[in-house]
């Protein structure tokens, strides 16, 4: 009892003095701090702009002050307050790729929808450039959340997010974080905090060798911080897996590349991810009330991702993590959908099958957005 006392005590200290008027001073040095973005005004996505959308670039901060770079697509003609979707991902790509195609295609639909760059990334502030953290990525998606709440064409209690690839995982973090958020799809998704843990298939799910990247990652912050790595590989080795040969056919061709993607062209910094193996983005997602549908390519290589990511958070029951959940609360509103023949990368924009099912993404978001 006393400590709940000295605890609360604490509380209405700091908030009463977080609640002094600031001053004038302070309130110029906070807009000082905001950093101005120069916005590319022209066209510049890999997908042509639909005729039945309005699209235009805005901005928004985070409650780390910085601001991110975002493109707003509504419906012609639409009317009243609609719901809305906010969108990011793959890990590593910009707002003119994936995620871009993936808001325009739900904003043809009905949706009002925002595609940002992360925080460090793409167009957004952030320095240095394309470094990640689990709490900064996971408040990229709530600050979009905010900003689409304070919308005249949007209904706060309608709004959902789209995380594709490596945003997939973060969509779902975010998801079991911020409540207002009333509908996820995780596409095509990656736990990247697993994969940074573990290695791929959790082939390296051992103190040994996670030590070993540990000294590896801390030599190399005193060496060369600024290192970048992880861009996809070109040429391509004739023996590239499968899946890297996939990778190459988005990033690296007309398809999907951009002069402003870290996949595309020189990757991420060497020690950007540092955070994440020490972190788990899905401990709290069967605890998830809303609405969920994790999409995955039947061939694609993360898709042991999306099914353990759906299997913890329905029943429980973890894979590649060391603990035991409880079954979710509301498991109703959960669903696994598989896109047969689709790999990873189809899923980025369809690919030649034109596999990722726009409609029937609408019609999950149109059931739980409501």
């Amino acid at each position: 009892m006393k400590k709940i006392l000295i605890l609360a005590a604490v509380v209405a200290l700091m908030t009463a003095c977080n609640n002094q008027p600031q001053t004038t001073e302070a309130m110029e040095t906070k807009e000082e701090m905001k950093q101005e973005l120069n916005l590319t005004q022209e066209w510049d996505k890999v997908f042509p702009l639909s005729d039945k959308v309005n699209h235009r670039k805005v901005t928004f901060e985070t409650q780390y002050g910085l601001t991110l770079a975002a493109d707003l697509y509504t419906p012609k003609d639409a009317e009243g307050k609609l719901a809305a979707i906010a969108v990011s991902g793959p890990f590593g790509a910009v707002k003119e790729q994936s995620s871009g195609l993936y808001a325009m295609k739900m904003a043809e639909r009905g949706f009002v929808t925002l595609a940002f760059d992360p925080s460090y990334t793409g167009e957004s502030s952030g320095e240095p450039r394309r470094t990640a953290s689990p709490d900064i990525n996971t408040e990229d998606f709530m600050a979009a959340v905010d900003f689409l709440s304070k919308q005249d064409n949007v209904d706060a209690e309608k709004i959902g997010i789209i995380g594709i690839c490596g945003w997939g995982g973060i969509a779902l973090n975010a998801a079991a974080a911020d409540t207002r958020i009333k509908a996820t799809v995780a596409s095509t998704m990656y736990d990247m905090t697993r994969v940074s843990g573990n290695g791929y298939f959790d082939s390296e799910d051992k103190e040994e060798s996670r030590h070993a990247t540990r000294e590896a990652l801390a030599k190399q912050r005193l060496t060369d911080p600024m290192a970048m790595a992880g861009g996809v590989i070109d040429p391509l080795p004739e023996d590239a897996p499968q899946f890297v040969k996939d990778y190459h056919a988005y990033y690296k061709t007309p398809r999907g590349y951009h002069k402003r993607s870290g996949n595309s062209n020189d990757g991420w910094r060497v020690i950007g991810t540092q955070a994440y193996a020490n972190a788990r983005f899905l401990y709290y997602i069967n605890e998830i009330r809303s609405a969920v549908m994790v999409m995955h390519g039947e061939n694609a290589h993360s898709r042991y991702f999306g099914e353990a990511a759906y299997k913890y958070m329905v029943e429980g029951q973890a894979e590649g993590y060391n603990f035991i959940g409880k079954p979710n609360p509301v498991p109703e509103n959960k669903q696994l959908l598989i896109i047969p023949g689709a790999s990873h990368c189809d899923l980025y924009d369809g690919g030649e099958g034109n596999y990722i099912p726009w409609d029937k993404l609408a019609e999950f978001f149109r059931t739980n957005l409501k």
